[in-house]
C-alpha cells in the first residue's frame, strides 16, 4: 500500500515537472512570436511636418484717418470689412448741435406740408411728381432691409430726394407765402447741417476698419530695423485679443498683403534664410504660403523673423498678437518607421519582408523626423550611377504602398 503511494506521488511530480516544461516552452514560443510580429510594420502614404509654434505680431499697410471734429462721434458710411475707393467718403462726424437740428428740419417738414394742405396750394411740376415717385419706390424698398449700409445709403437717397422737392416746392411758391418763408428756414439749417459736418475722405483704396489699437504708426513696414523681441514683447498687445472698434478713428488697410513678425530662438529660426518658402499655420488652423522677408539678429541665438503673407490677411484684421506655428518643411511620400532603414556603403536600403524571405531595396531618405521618414525609390538611371549592372538593373525593386517591411 505503502509503495502504491509513493508511485503516485512520483507520477504526480512528474506530471507537474512536465507541466511546468511545456508552459515555459508556450511562453517563450508566444514571445517569440510577439517579437517577430513586432519586427514587421506597413509601409503607408503619408506626410511628415517639421513646425514650432510662436508668436505673431501683425504688421500691415494700414492708414489711420482721423478728423476735427473726432469728440462729436462718428456715422459710419463704409461698414467694419468693406472695400471704400480712394478720395470716396469712409465716415463723417456729426455737426455741433445736429440732433436739434435734424429735429428743427424735420419740425419744418411737418410744418411746411400742414401749411400746403391748408392753403389749398396746388403746384404743379413734372419734376415733383418725379421725385414723388422715387420717394415712394426707396420707401417701400427699405421695409425688407438688414443691412446697416444699405439702409444708410437709401436714407441717404431719400433725404436728397426730398431736399429737391423742397427746393423746387419752395422756388414755384408764392413770393409771400408762408410756405416759402418756411422752406427758406429749412434751407438754411440744411445748409448749415452740410457745411459744419466733416465727411472723411479715404486716401487710398483698401478695406475699411474701425478696429484702431494704437499702433499703426509704431508698426510700420517700410523699414523693418526697428524690431527686436524687447521691442516687440513691449507692446500692448495681448495674444488673441479682438481690437476694440473706436468711436473717433478709423484706417483703411491694403488687403492685398500683410507682414508677421515672430521672435524665435530655435535651431531652425537661427538656419533661415532671407527668401526662404514656408508655410504658417494661423488661428483658423488655415495653412498660408508665407515668405521670409527681414531677420532682425540679436544675441544669445534670438532672432526677429518677418513672414510675408498675402491670403487670410483680411480674416487677420481684427488682430494685432496672434498664435502661429511656423512649418519649416513639409514632405509627403512614402512613410516608414526609422527602425527599417538601414546602412551600407554610405546608402540606405529596407528590408522588406515577401513570402517569407528577405529583400533588400535601396532607397532615398527625402525628409526625417525623431519617428519617421519620407522615403523614394531610386530610378534605374540613379541605380546605374551608384554602380548597379545591368543584371540587377533588370530585377530591380521598388517599395510600394501596403508592403511588409522588417524592423531592426
Amino acid at each position: 500500500m505503502k509503495e502504491e503511494k509513493n508511485k503516485f506521488d512520483l507520477l504526480k511530480i512528474v506530471l507537474v515537472m512536465m507541466s511546468v516544461l511545456l508552459l515555459t516552452i508556450f511562453v517563450k514560443k508566444g514571445i517569440q512570436l510577439l517579437k517577430n510580429i513586432s519586427q514587421i510594420c506597413i509601409v503607408e502614404r503619408g506626410s511628415l511636418k517639421f513646425e514650432e509654434g510662436a508668436e505673431g505680431y501683425i504688421l500691415r499697410d494700414e492708414s489711420v484717418l482721423q478728423g476735427q471734429n473726432y469728440k462729436n462721434g462718428m456715422v459710419q458710411m463704409i461698414a467694419e470689412g468693406q472695400r471704400v475707393a480712394k478720395d470716396k467718403p469712409a465716415f463723417r462726424y456729426y455737426s455741433n448741435g445736429e440732433g436739434e437740428m435734424l429735429n428743427k428740419i424735420a419740425s419744418l417738414d411737418d410744418e411746411i406740408n400742414a401749411e400746403i394742405e391748408s392753403s389749398g396750394l396746388t403746384i404743379f411740376s413734372t419734376d415733383i411728381t418725379n421725385l414723388e415717385t422715387q420717394i415712394q419706390k426707396v420707401v417701400n424698398s427699405m421695409y425688407c432691409l438688414n443691412e446697416l449700409e444699405e439702409i444708410q445709403d437709401r436714407k441717404s437717397e431719400l433725404d436728397t430726394y426730398i431736399s429737391k422737392k423742397t427746393k423746387i416746392t419752395g422756388d414755384l411758391s408764392p413770393a409771400d407765402s408762408h410756405v416759402k418763408s418756411l422752406i427758406e428756414q429749412r434751407n438754411a439749417l440744411q445748409a448749415k447741417l452740410t457745411n459744419e459736418s466733416e465727411t472723411i475722405l479715404a486716401p487710398i483704396s483698401g478695406v475699411l476698419s474701425y478696429r484702431v489699437d494704437g499702433l499703426e504708426e509704431k508698426l510700420g513696414i517700410t523699414d523693418f530695423s526697428y524690431l527686436s523681441t524687447a521691442f516687440l514683447e513691449g507692446l500692448s498687445a495681448k495674444l488673441g485679443a479682438v481690437i476694440s472698434t473706436s468711436s473717433e478713428k478709423g484706417k483703411v488697410i491694403n488687403n492685398f498683403m500683410c507682414y508677421i513678425a515672430c521672435p524665435m530662438d530655435s535651431e531652425k529660426a537661427a538656419n533661415a534664410k532671407l527668401g526662404d518658402k514656408v508655410k504658417l499655420r494661423l488661428m483658423a488652423q488655415k495653412e498660408v504660403n508665407a515668405t521670409i522677408e527681414y531677420i532682425a539678429e540679436e544675441e544669445e541665438d534670438k532672432r526677429v523673423i518677418v513672414f510675408k503673407i498675402t491670403d487670410e490677411v483680411e480674416e487677420l484684421i481684427p488682430f494685432r498678437k496672434i498664435q502661429v506655428e511656423v512649418i519649416w518643411w513639409s514632405y509627403e511620400g512614402l512613410k516608414v518607421s526609422n527602425l527599417a532603414i538601414l546602412e551600407e556603403n554610405d546608402r540606405s536600403y529596407i528590408e522588406r519582408s515577401k513570402g517569407g524571405y528577405k529583400e533588400k531595396i535601396y532607397v532615398k531618405v527625402l525628409r526625417q523626423n525623431d519617428t519617421y521618414s519620407i522615403v523614394e525609390n531610386y530610378t534605374a538611371e540613379e541605380l546605374k550611377q551608384i554602380g548597379y549592372d545591368t543584371k540587377e538593373l533588370e530585377e530591380k525593386k521598388e517599395l510600394n504602398v501596403y508592403d511588409e517591411i522588417l524592423l531592426h
